[in-house]
């Protein structure tokens, strides 16, 4: 049986090597045939002497059994062994070779795209398994050094096998990290797999806005796309020209471009340093679906790209524009249009945002949820008011680094907001015992306040402590614990 299971393995294992060995680097050896004079070579003339065994000895194929033993129960030198088979026909399956075909397809539905790959180099039945269409609705590759652009091509090109040319099955790409990806790669996706409709490319500096371009309008279903640190791509559009400034007023666009246009509704650009406010205008006229936008340290844009997303892209949820630090008070009257929809504005670091800009905000957008405004030094107890008062629904504010905070701002905030989970207080040097002590009279529900690099009393931490059981208090001060 040992002899014919290696035989089986060996034959059973060439068919998926080829396309697992380009997905992992590190890919399991195909296993192979046991070598018949493994143990015969070493007790040959013993072998000749020993009597055919009992039943009483047959065990598992392969099994090694010593012969001669000293007293302390170790194998004596040049010892004398058996290699002992079990009748013909009797035949033993592993455990997990009794499992049913659905049983198995649940547990392989768990193991990532790498771990399948090696599934399907282990035997006949798991490489059919390993490749059923059900599995594959995601792809996920990591690694800096793989391959990522041939690793699509042969994953495709299987996939493809049931359904010439396209796989139907496949919507989620999932690339992040995989440095040597290029156009050719997106390229491979675009044309393979018409109902994709989740990509993440972070950190794939070598893909540009042609590769982009193409899966747009080869995915019309694509929702959500991530090109953060993206270097090279710098809009998101429908036009494989680069964006310029226009002269005329633009022609509308035909029928097939508006409908591949209302797609997109999650993207993000962050650390693409090469968007301007153009790049921006041209993605808000061409995703009006937008719901989330992440545009942090695109330090080229300004107030002008908010207008251009206020006109065409009003069912924005949720905007991040942290260290973008041209955009002031007047972008943030832009955003302040958004309105009732509004929940989540990140404008940290942006240094020349003040009360006038948050009092917009907070004026507008009375169901904002989040707030981050660390690093806006313009930021005072006044704006915080205006904030507290108008957005009662708040539950999570970074105010950290904000020095002209003080404790008058925190009493407006805990006595307006008594839902507030999540406040960050960190380096407000005008922050004292005497604003800690409000928020925990009023602030039950208070999951995470941090207080590091302030000057607040020990005491004043207990009280918090006390009052919000479930409150994480990040601090540096060495008399509390």
């Amino acid at each position: 049986m040992g002899a014919n299971n290696g035989k089986n393995c060996e034959s059973e294992g060439k068919g998926s090597s080829s396309i697992s060995s380009d997905v992992s680097s590190s890919t399991d050896p195909t296993p192979c045939r046991p070598s018949k004079n493994a143990a015969t070579s070493e007790g040959s003339d013993s072998m000749r002497t020993l009597s055919t065994p009992s039943p009483a000895l047959i065990l598992t194929p392969q099994t090694i059994i010593p012969l001669h033993t000293n007293t302390s129960g170790s194998t004596v030198s040049g010892e004398t062994v058996a290699l002992v088979h079990p009748p013909p026909g009797n035949h033993q399956l592993a455990p997990v070779d009794l499992l049913p075909d659905n049983i198995l397809l649940q547990i392989f539905s768990h193991l990532s795209t790498n771990q399948l790959c090696r599934c399907a180099r282990v035997c006949r039945r798991w490489y059919n398994l390993a490749w059923d269409p059900r599995l594959w609705n995601a792809v996920r590759l990591t690694g800096e050094l793989l391959h990522a652009d041939r690793a699509l091509r042969v994953l495709t090109h299987r996939l493809c096998q049931d359904t010439p040319n396209v796989c139907l099955t496949l919507e989620t790409v999932v690339v992040s990290g995989c440095r040597r990806l290029t156009d050719r790669g997106l390229h491979t996706v675009a044309t393979c797999c018409p109902e994709l409709r989740h990509l993440e490319l972070a950190g794939c500096f070598n893909v540009s806005d042609e590769a982009v371009f193409e899966v747009v309008s080869r995915c019309p279903n694509l929702e959500h796309l991530d090109v953060s640190g993206c270097t090279k791509v710098t809009c998101i559009s429908l036009a494989q020209d680069p964006p310029v400034a226009p002269t005329t007023a633009p022609s509308p666009s035909p029928c097939p471009q508006r409908c591949q246009q209302i797609s997109i509704r999650y993207l993000d650009m962050t650390d693409c340093f090469s968007l301007e406010d153009e790049g921006v205008r041209t993605i808000a006229s061409h995703c009006p679906r937008l719901t989330h936008l992440y545009l942090r340290r695109c330090q080229r844009l300004t107030d002008e790209a908010l207008r251009q997303l206020a006109l065409h892209c009003p069912a924005i949820r949720e905007l991040s524009l942290s260290d973008c630090r041209l955009v002031g008070d007047f972008g943030l009257r832009e955003v302040a249009r958004l309105e009732g929809r509004l929940r989540y504005l990140s404008v940290a670091h942006c240094c020349r945002i003040t009360d006038v800009g948050v009092r917009y905000v907070a004026r507008y957008c009375p169901r904002l949820r989040y707030l981050n405004a660390r690093g806006c030094e313009g930021l005072t107890d006044h704006g915080l008011g205006h904030l507290a008062r108008s957005c009662p629904k708040l539950r999570s504010l970074d105010v950290g680094k904000c020095p002209l905070v003080s404790d008058s701002g925190l009493e407006q905030l805990a006595r307006s907001c008594p839902g507030l989970r999540r406040l960050s207080l960190r380096a407000c040097e005008s922050v004292s015992g005497r604003g800690l002590r409000l928020l925990a009279a009023h602030c039950s529900e208070l999951q995470l306040l941090n207080v590091q690099e302030c000057e607040v009393p020990a005491e004043a931490l207990r009280l918090v402590r006390r009052h919000c059981r479930r409150c994480i208090i990040e601090h540096t001060i060495p008399a509390f614990y």
